[in-house]
């Protein structure tokens, strides 16, 4: 199995699952143009998102990562006329280019996208009484994914879903002696989750035009 191959079999899924979408193919290409790396969700892992959050009935969203819009957008869909999603996105110019396209899909009176370091926003959103959200969808620096996670917990409530993306990063994973702090954020993050009891978790390899990765999906129980 070869790279080319995940891409083919991701665009036979995506030609037969989901139709044409303007809006997020603009959220591509205005990322694109910006300079942003080309690290947004694949089309099928939106769609994946998109059915988890219709599936809680979800009311509330925290994303932690903005990029250029695509996951949001994909997200924010999911929500009531009169759901909230947060979005917390570290570098102005993202949050610039992702408001534009948030608002080319329809979706500014749903959404919010709160611009700085996270690890300070998030404390932030607690003292503002923010949450509990139903769902929360990291996927920022993974060097920070144990922080954030200790935060989506403090912002949930038992029932939310708390997904993690990003967290094989081409089998890289194992390598305990790895000197990149993201590969070490993630391996922080799984021994949490193997010792937390407050969620039950699960963690999922993906193949697809991003490549070698997975996620990990924690319901929280308590």
């Amino acid at each position: 199995m070869t790279q080319d191959t995940w891409t083919q079999i991701d665009h036979y899924y995506q030609e037969r699952l989901a139709t044409k979408d303007a809006v997020l193919d603009t959220a591509l290409t205005t990322g694109a143009e910006a300079g942003m790396p080309p690290i947004d969700v694949s089309a099928n892992q939106g769609a994946l998102l998109h059915i988890l959050a219709l599936t809680l009935g979800t009311k509330s969203i925290l994303e932690i990562g903005t990029l250029a819009g695509y996951s949001t957008i994909c997200l924010a869909r999911a929500l009531p006329a009169d759901g909230k999603l947060i979005s917390l996105e570290f570098e102005p110019t993202h949050a610039q280019v992702a408001q534009a396209n948030i608002e080319n899909a329809g979706l500014a009176d749903r959404v919010e996208v709160r611009v700085g370091k996270a690890i300070d926003t998030l404390p932030q959103l607690a003292e503002e009484g923010a949450g509990p959200f139903d769902l929360v969808f990291i996927d920022a620096d993974k060097a920070s994914i144990p922080d954030y996670f200790r935060w989506a917990l403090k912002l949930t409530k038992p029932g939310s879903l708390i997904i993690v993306d990003n967290v094989v990063r081409g089998g890289e994973v194992l390598n305990a002696d790895s000197d990149d702090p993201d590969i070490q954020g993630i391996r922080r993050f799984a021994d949490m989750l193997n010792s937390e009891p407050r969620v039950k978790a699960t963690a999922i390899q993906t193949v697809s035009t991003k490549g070698y990765d997975g996620l990990a999906v924690a319901r929280v129980i308590l």
